[in-house]
């Protein structure tokens, strides 16, 4: 009964509010591309010193978590992730769109998010002492595998040739060498240009090889770039619902996912929605349908997405680790007002911690209505802006988001130059996704294969170091069958099926 009387405590006018402005501030600013979670926090951080802790965590968990969601919609309607846990979501969402159910994928997006935010927070309030335990047990070695196993669903991931997917993926791996090194501090690669030093920003990168190849085939067309039924109504809750049903066993394995590996430091929702894509499809009967407007795909990664918020706040709150880069500018706006993170969070500092996630529980709910009122009219928005205002609005808005990041013209000079390299990579088969998935993953493999390499130096053994731990077994183990499944279950299907041609999505060259 004291966890209920500490709960009550976001139900307070001041706690509805906060929560009520942090989620449509979050998903205003997540919505925008170049304006990711962390940054939408962290520009906000500076209205909650004033307030009382627990106060203070619901706004920013509410800020947060409209953010995470806020992506999907120029994920789904311009094909740009708003934030980089939404790269999965453009793999169905813009062609869901495309064919005229881009309020539908909106909709969808809404229904998973609440559902897999809800899941998050369920987590954090029952297995939060565990699961940060369970974090404990990685270690470089651990990240190293971890981030080897997300290259290897590039095989799930990729759209035609298996081989070009792997190609991208190591440009992107190139890419995520270039300026100072993770280890070590060494400079690599920018040809002794001030411009390259600082490297690769991930949102810059983003934004380029996602939004730049859609403005140059808006300005190539003349049709308009979205399918426009005669009658739109913007939501479509009941259909949505019917599909939602029909995956729910997709949105909670999906939620499992993303607060799974939410509870992993520096993981993040990228490789969250990403795994729960893989497994999306690899569990599909009619796998060929995803990157084509299947809603089972949006559905999965957006449940992962916002699984992150509350799954991340687990290493957070319990060890004082951030699970993700937004939890790394809450936890430094809270240590600035004197509260102290840690195992003992639970018991003498309950009154705080249960308001919180219950405020965090109420701001997920709130996603519902906010998130189907400001979706519709992002929808209509963008079907009914002509092309001639539409295409220098998100060019505008795509130089200046980069801009803003670091306050680098150099980042600009990259996102464009990247941008025109990835629409002439993608008109000879060549996505974007590979590429962005070898960026985001390299830094990670790095650090923790040079950390492990020292480690088993110190030790005398390479072997016991990469190949003797339980966990590093599984997610080696686990690797090599996300390689080879793909290839098994397409020659299974050419063996019921001698006279097809297996999985047209999913060829191996």
């Amino acid at each position: 009964m004291e966890i209920f009387s500490h709960a009550l405590g976001a139900l307070s006018p001041l706690n509805l509010g906060l929560a009520l402005l942090g989620v449509a501030s979050g998903i205003i600013i997540g919505a925008l591309p170049g304006l990711s979670a962390t940054m939408a926090v962290a520009v906000l951080v500076p209205v909650t010193f004033g307030m009382a802790p627990e106060s203070a965590l619901i706004m920013l968990g509410a800020i947060y978590t409209g953010a995470i969601y806020g992506g999907s919609y120029s994920a789904i309607l311009v094909n740009t992730p708003g934030t980089p846990s939404a790269i999965a979501t453009t793999f169905d969402g813009f062609p869901m769109a495309k064919r005229g159910d881009g309020d539908l994928a909106v909709t969808l997006s809404t229904l998973a998010s609440v559902v897999g935010g809800l899941v998050g927070v369920l987590a954090l309030l029952t297995l939060a002492p565990l699961l940060a335990q369970v974090a404990l047990s990685f270690g470089p070695v651990e990240y190293f595998w971890l981030a080897i196993f997300g290259l290897t669903l590039i095989s799930a991931l990729s759209e035609g040739s298996t081989l070009k997917g792997f190609m991208g993926a190591g440009f992107g791996l190139l890419l995520s060498t270039i300026g100072v090194a993770v280890v070590g501090g060494d400079i690599r690669y920018t040809f002794g240009s001030q411009v390259l030093l600082g490297g690769i920003e991930i949102v810059s990168a983003l934004i380029g090889l996602y939004c730049i190849p859609v403005l140059i085939d808006l300005v190539a067309t003349p049709e308009s770039h979205l399918k426009v039924d005669e009658e739109q109504r913007g939501i479509r809750l009941r259909e949505g619902l019917k599909h939602a049903w029909i995956g729910k066993l997709n949105l909670l394995r999906s939620a499992s996912i993303g607060t799974g590996v939410a509870i992993l430091p520096g993981a993040g929702g990228s490789i969250a929605s990403l795994v729960s894509y893989s497994e999306a499809r690899r569990a599909a009967k009619d796998s060929s349908s995803f990157g084509k407007g299947n809603p089972q795909g949006v559905l999965a990664t957006e449940a992962a997405n916002n699984a992150t918020v509350g799954g991340g706040f687990i290493p957070t709150l319990v060890l004082g680790i951030p699970g993700t880069p937004p939890d790394a500018v809450i936890l430094g706006a809270l240590l600035v007002q004197g509260f102290r993170t840690g195992p003992e969070l639970f018991t003498t500092n309950a009154n705080i911690t249960y308001t919180f996630v219950a405020g965090l529980f109420i701001a997920t709910c709130l996603l519902l209505p906010l998130g189907l009122l400001i979706g519709r009219y992002a929808f209509k928005s963008i079907i009914s802006v002509p092309k001639a205002l539409l295409v220098p609005t998100i060019a505008f808005m795509t130089v200046i988001g980069t801009y803003a990041i670091r306050n680098s013209v150099s980042d600009v000079i990259i996102m464009l130059t990247l941008g025109v390299m990835g629409w002439l990579l993608n008109r000879y088969g060549f996505k974007p996704s590979p590429i962005v998935l070898g960026l985001i993953l390299g830094p990670i493999a790095e650090q923790g294969f040079v950390q492990g390499f020292l480690m088993g130096r110190a030790s005398g053994s390479y072997a016991v170091m990469f190949f003797g731990g339980p966990i590093s077994l599984t997610i080696i183990a686990l690797s090599i069958l996300s390689v080879f499944y793909p290839l098994i279950k397409a020659r299974r299907a050419r063996r019921r099926n001698p006279n097809g041609a297996g999985d047209p999505h999913q060829e191996v060259l």
